[in-house]
């Protein structure tokens, strides 16, 4: 079967796509894609684990680590310790990374925005939908299901 007939293979082809795109897109900022994710993981749910902000952006615990401890260095993430658990750390935006977010989340919105183009404002509409419902089957903790 020809691989273009496969969705798995297409998602996977646009995905490598605009990961590369996105990548580029953030270049000026001095931030990789697992540090974008982190940084905006931090942002949307204040104290969350290293551990769960890459099982969300479907990444080794590892290359998460990484990317959390570069932005420490950085100071745009701190990591504080949970009342009662000091082994678990967790991930809280610092206002340098705020800010950082916002600009840097400008550019990711310009190149979704020139990725999309080609579908009209229902077909986007569409698709986003029917990618969410695959991704909350394929990666529940990717998927935002309305609970804090």
């Amino acid at each position: 079967m020809n691989p273009d007939q496969r969705t798995g293979y297409v998602a996977w082809q646009i995905g490598q796509i605009l990961a590369s795109r996105i990548e580029r897109a953030l270049r000026p900022f001095q931030l990789t894609l697992a540090q974008n994710s982190a940084l905006i993981q931090a942002i949307l749910d204040p104290g969350v684990s290293s551990a769960t902000a890459a099982r969300r952006a479907a990444i080794t615990p590892q290359s998460m680590g990484t990317a959390v401890n570069g932005l420490v260095d950085r100071g745009l993430l701190e990591r504080r310790t949970a009342p009662g658990d000091r082994r678990t750390h967790r991930l809280h935006a610092t206002e340098a990374g705020r800010r950082l977010a916002v600009e840097a989340g400008q550019a990711v919105d310009a190149t979704h925005t020139e990725a999309l183009r080609a579908l009209t404002s229902a077909e986007q509409e569409q698709a986003h939908s029917l990618l969410l419902k695959l991704l909350a089957s394929l990666n529940p903790s990717a998927v935002d299901d309305g609970t804090p």
